[in-house]
């Protein structure tokens, strides 16, 4: 898988993939912190676009240098808080409504109870191509705001999020369908 480069088991911990990671849950607050207070300018904006889009690059170690449990529980937390923390943000500075974010926050919950209660029980529910899009609507309503060249484009930004909503609810179905359908072949086994 990486001919000649370094390669990390299941139960590594400190792995670049995992730091990268760690570094975008440490640098979410100050985002958070920079929206309520500004809304929108460049740091912010150069901010945002490193802390969401270093997701791609450390699925990319991970994939190359081997995936860990640390890093399948790690990953999606830092989505979760950056995605969560970025909407709640603007929906206290007064850019979003709360409806659409209480939906998806209510979607995340349920989603990672499920996940989670399937996980002890030894039934793994990956993300899907399309949680995949949520998660990239979600970051993308944040980033039109706080990129200040689309700032003022509200439809913009709403209508990611309103994508994102949608999308969201499409892969929770998608995510009980598929875990039905595993439970029903467990108990057939």
């Amino acid at each position: 898988m990486n001919p000649g480069g370094t390669t990390f088991g299941p139960s590594a911990l400190l792995t670049p993939a995992n730091l990268l990671t760690i570094g975008r849950l440490l640098l979410a607050p100050v985002a958070f912190v920079l929206i309520v207070a500004q809304r929108s300018s460049w740091p912010l904006f150069a901010l945002w676009f490193v802390i969401t889009t270093t997701d791609s690059l450390d699925g990319y170690l991970a994939r190359r240098q081997g995936t860990t449990r640390s890093g399948a529980f790690l990953d999606p937390l830092a989505d979760k808080v950056l995605a969560l923390g970025g909407l709640w943000a603007m929906v206290i500075e007064g850019r979003f409504w709360w409806l659409p974010v209480v939906l998806i926050t209510v979607r995340e919950a349920l989603i990672s109870a499920f996940r989670s209660y399937w996980g002890r029980r030894g039934l793994a529910v990956p993300a899907s191509t399309i949680a995949k899009l949520k998660t990239f609507l979600q970051f993308g309503a944040v980033g039109w705001v706080v990129w200040p060249w689309t700032t003022e484009f509200t439809l913009l930004a709403d209508v990611f999020l309103w994508g994102g909503v949608a999308v969201a609810w499409v892969s929770a179905a998608q995510y009980l369908t598929a875990g039905s359908r595993a439970t029903s072949t467990m108990a057939r086994d």
